[in-house]
């Protein structure tokens, strides 16, 4: 648990919110002071419906600290379960309400003698995990769940489907463009002639989870929620997983042949079920997606040389800088992700297609790091946008946190060969170039309200004396800023606390400006 003004992913309880929100007919409990139950005004704000299972907060007042929880949480569970009949209650506390150290599966096992519904205890630790991590422990525990009790029944049905099919698990609530992504994918395996089993959690009832092991494996689009229900599922059923993301020509037409390769391993038995893809991938690749052709026209190479900087979610952020170093040709400066938890995976795959890498979910630093690199254009979340506003540097958002921007009106997929169109034109559209670049210098921008610093960090306090201001004000304004910018890195890489003339000339001499 972490005390800070903003973070990149939140407290462990939305996870566990945002999954249960998913499914159809599945009711989330907070155990939960007043101003944890924020989580319904979000979904309905930034989904932009209404017809969803909206959370219940358990209230921990004076008079639950004073009797202690058993009592109001049970009676919650008991009128909801009377009220909506719904086929799964969750119950959750929040890092808050987890200080009172109760014990909550025992309020579980109580309540579930009563009511109709089935009732678990969402077995996260909220001190040590965040929200994504929490998201994908709770669907696995789910899964789990339901699975383990109809194999006690012996009602599991692990026959597969007669044509190939797949589950695709991970698309959720407010989740990074996932609904346009989770169209794209149907779009996808329509034209390759593969049946979807189930997705999940998004629209999936609990009831069919039961049917999950009937596909022929499982599609995780994104690494942070799906994947250790893949593994629960290859583990105890056997059946294989695709981790790898479809985003960008490249990975596209690798997730395809690893669908291949599944298709024909379990396909041996009937010739007629064995397929060839490749001619798909060629066709997509020359004619459905205009990502390749416009890597090798003369506008994708006039961004040959300049520098980005990328950060985000795991997933998307090592999928954007090997399209970007891979396919675009753009030199990324540092990658960085605030998946910790996954940083292992993220510095193998990104491996040679940056600069620098950078671990952490520190937005000050990130910030810092930016400023320090002061790229051409940044590729990361709504806080990197809001640091490239600061610093007068064009930022595209490739990945989670989410804002009411992400979940745009039109079809903007990330994933398949449509994805590599849109980020094609994200990554284009992020840059000021050319004649854009020549306007922006001479009316000073698009906003005229003085910067007053180039640098996100609060502790350099760079001081020019009369003389150097006064040689500053001389040059032409278009080009001031620019100049300005240049002396004050060149001051801070020398260890220079007061800028002189001297200085200036040095800095010039340095910069070539």
């Amino acid at each position: 648990m972490k005390l800070a003004h903003w973070m990149y992913a939140g407290p462990a309880h939305i996870g566990t919110l945002r999954v249960a929100s998913s499914f159809k007919n599945v009711h989330a409990i907070m155990h939960a002071p007043l101003g944890d139950d924020y989580f319904n005004v979000m979904r309905s704000m930034l989904e932009r419906e209404r017809d969803f299972t909206a959370a219940t907060a358990s209230i921990v007042d004076r008079h639950v600290l004073a009797r202690g929880s058993q009592e109001r949480v049970v009676d919650n569970i008991i009128r909801k379960d009377k009220e909506e009949r719904p086929d799964l209650i969750i119950l959750t506390p929040t890092c808050t309400s987890s200080i009172l150290q109760e014990d909550l599966q025992n309020f579980v096992d109580r309540a579930s003698i009563i009511s109709d519904s089935n009732v678990i205890f969402a077995d996260v630790d909220h001190y040590q995990v965040n929200e994504i991590q929490a998201a994908d422990r709770t669907l696995e525990q789910v899964v789990r769940y339901y699975l383990d009790r109809c194999h006690r029944q012996k009602k599991l049905d692990k026959f597969l489907t007669d044509a190939p099919s797949v589950n695709i698990i991970g698309i959720f609530t407010l989740g990074f463009h996932n609904q346009h992504d989770c169209r794209e994918l149907r779009r996808l395996l329509r034209d390759l002639d593969i049946e979807i089993n189930q997705i999940i959690p998004e629209g999936g009832s609990v009831e069919d989870l039961k049917n999950l092991p009937k596909a022929w494996f499982n599609l995780i689009p994104y690494r942070e929620v799906g994947l250790m229900t893949a593994m629960y599922l290859n583990k105890e059923y056997g059946m294989p997983y695709i981790s790898t993301a479809p985003m960008g020509a490249v990975d596209m037409a690798e997730w395809i042949r690893q669908i291949h390769k599944n298709v024909n391993t379990l396909a041996r038995s009937s010739s007629s079920k064995r397929v060839d893809y490749e001619p798909y991938i060629d066709g997509q690749t020359r004619f459905v997606s205009q990502a390749a052709w416009f890597s090798k026209s003369i506008d994708c190479q006039n961004l040959t040389g300049k520098e980005t900087v990328v950060f985000g979610d795991a997933t998307h952020a090592a999928s954007i800088t090997k399209i970007l170093a891979r396919e675009m040709g753009i030199r990324v400066s540092c990658a960085g992700t605030y998946c910790k938890h996954d940083a292992e995976w993220f510095k193998e795959q990104i491996q040679g297609f940056c600069d620098e890498i950078l671990i952490t979910d520190d937005h000050a630093e990130v910030g810092d790091m930016i400023a320090h690199v002061e790229p051409s254009a940044i590729f990361g979340t709504q806080m990197e946008r809001h640091i490239g506003k600061r610093l007068d540097i064009p930022c595209g958002v490739i990945s989670a946190p989410v804002h009411i921007q992400n979940f745009p009106l039109g079809y903007r997929p990330f994933l398949g060969y449509e994805g590599t169109n849109q980020i094609a034109d994200l990554v284009y559209n992020s840059f000021a170039l050319g004649m854009e670049d020549h306007l922006l210098d001479i009316f000073g921008g698009h906003d005229t309200k003085e910067i007053i610093t180039k640098s996100l960090s609060t502790n350099i306090g760079l001081i020019w004396n009369p003389e150097s201001r006064l040689e500053l004000n001389k040059i032409p304004r278009f080009v001031r800023e620019k100049v300005e910018r240049n002396t004050e890195k060149f001051a801070r890489q020398k260890g220079i606390e007061t800028i002189t003339v001297e200085v200036m000339y040095a800095a010039k001499e340095e910069f070539n400006t």
